[in-house]
């Protein structure tokens, strides 16, 4: 099957760099700091304020927010009697802020998605958003977006990035679904009268204050609160509160300038392998979904992303005794009414999940198990299943002796995606010459494709280092699998 190379080659940028907090986990350390900073008068205060800014404006767009930001993480160590000046809370705030490479080891593992702007193009042409996983020091990853428009002519132009980034505003009283509230503390045991107690005065959606304020009151109402399971209990509530966030950019920022960082604690290590989806519900509306794997460097954790203009980002756990391991990906639209996804809770072999909630999954069937040799090891997606006349295009990777990752293809019913109608017995896409270099050496992997004017967009990252993209002519991949 011939592969038509696009020429596009996205390599990691050192340049690209955010303001994130560096606070040391020795609170005397802290202290230790700001007492310095205390001391210094206000006109040196200024002084040295001017040259940290001279030193660092043009390398971003709002210095004072991400300062003053940092700042408020640390205020709580100031003495009560101590009056801090604007140009003094600038300067404490950058103390405690350093500069992190967001992308200095690798950009890799894209998945691409038609834009929601489809306005001001040519006949024939598509808008796409590409999102990628960048990975810096300390192999921590984030999720970055970069726009462009697949042409008329199958040429693919990538809009060029501006030399910032920025980092999204987090909502401090984000709202949540009481029922995900409740099965996930189910799943995770944790059933028990205070729990009960807690859940009861919430309503079906209820914000961050109300639940504080309803743990409060059953600590100070209820006889249970001092029963043995409570503190667990609570820990728990208060981890599923951080992992169930809202974000928000600013309109007037540039997708490629976008980073969505690690916030929660269970995502300290990393957001890993984003499966971004165009849905389509069953009335019309679009919301676009994505699947990642939230790492805490012990633990890895399925997490949702949920957004309708990639401004406005919820993000939420995954519920459910089938939400295992990594590599979770939604079909683009409801079939029969219910979601069907694919997973691998078991790291070997491919599943199919379905549910009537895109929050929780408690059903699989086995769809797929390793059969050729260069998938003996395990057997994954490469993203979410594309829809053709044929079937839902599946592109699969399978990892095989030596810990080669290849590209191949599955197709399933329209009707009954369980039931498999083919499946490629070589890799479409494998790693050769100069693409089996990188930081994972003979590594193809993709986080999600798309078909437009006859062809399959294949965007792939190599070997966890940098990302392309191949186009294919889709109705002679069908016809190999059919």
């Amino acid at each position: 099957m011939k592969l038509h190379p696009t020429g596009l080659l996205l390599w990691p940028d050192n340049k690209r760099v955010v303001v994130r907090p560096f606070i040391s986990m020795d609170p005397t350390r802290v202290q230790h700091i700001i007492a310095r900073a205390l001391a210094l008068s206000e006109q040196e205060t200024e002084k040295q304020l001017s040259l940290v800014r001279a030193d660092f404006s043009e390398r971003h767009v709002d210095l004072n927010k991400s300062w003053l930001r940092h700042f408020e993480k640390v205020r709580a160590q100031i003495p009560d009697d101590e009056t801090i000046s604007e140009p003094r809370r600038l300067f404490i705030g950058a103390l405690f802020s350093g500069e992190y490479a967001l992308e200095s080891a690798a950009l890799f593992n894209p998945s691409i998605v038609p834009h929601p702007n489809q306005t001001g193009l040519s006949r024939g042409d598509l808008r796409f958003i590409l999102s990628l996983r960048a990975t810096g020091e300390g192999h921590i990853s984030s999720i970055e977006f970069r726009t462009g428009v697949i042409h008329r002519d199958h040429s693919i132009e990538i809009k060029k990035t501006t030399p910032f980034v920025t980092l999204p505003e987090l909502n401090p009283n984000p709202t949540y679904h009481k029922r995900a509230f409740l099965d996930k503390l189910s799943e995770m045991g944790l059933e028990n009268d205070w729990a009960a107690s807690v859940m009861e005065r919430l309503g079906k959606t209820f914000l961050f204050d109300e639940l504080v304020k309803s743990i409060q009151q059953a600590a100070f109402d209820e006889a249970s609160a001092h029963t043995r399971d409570v503190p667990r209990t609570l820990e728990c509530m208060h981890w599923l509160a951080e992992s169930n966030y809202e974000i928000h950019f600013a309109p007037s920022s540039e997708m490629s300038e976008r980073i969505i960082f690690p916030v929660s604690p269970n995502e300290s290590n990393g957001i890993e392998d984003a499966r971004f989806v165009r849905f389509v519900e069953d009335d019309g509306s679009v919301i676009y979904y994505a699947t990642y794997t939230a790492y805490n460097g012990r633990v890895i954790l399925p997490q949702l992303i949920e957004t309708t203009d990639f401004l406005n980002f919820h993000v939420l756990t995954l519920n459910g005794r089938v939400v295992q391991n990594k590599g979770m990906a939604l079909f683009p639209r409801r079939i029969d009414g219910r979601y069907v996804m694919l997973t691998r809770q078991d790291d070997e072999n491919l599943f199919l999940s379905f549910s009537d909630n895109p929050h929780f999954w408690s059903d699989s069937v086995l769809l797929e198990e390793p059969q050729q040799p260069w998938e003996f090891v395990k057997l994954g997606n490469c993203g979410s299943p594309i829809e053709t006349e044929a079937g839902w295009l599946v592109l699969t990777h399978g990892v095989g002796p030596m810990r080669k990752y290849c590209i191949g293809a599955t197709l399933l019913d329209l009707h009954d995606p369980a039931r498999v109608i083919g499946r490629l017995k070589e890799p479409l896409l494998r790693p050769e010459g100069n693409e089996r270099e990188g930081y994972v050496p003979n590594v193809v992997y993709s986080c999600g494709s798309l078909v437009h004017n006859g062809q399959l967009i294949l965007p792939y990252g190599i070997s966890d280092t940098a990302s392309s993209i191949v186009r294919i002519e889709l109705s002679e991949l069908l016809a190999a699998l059919t």
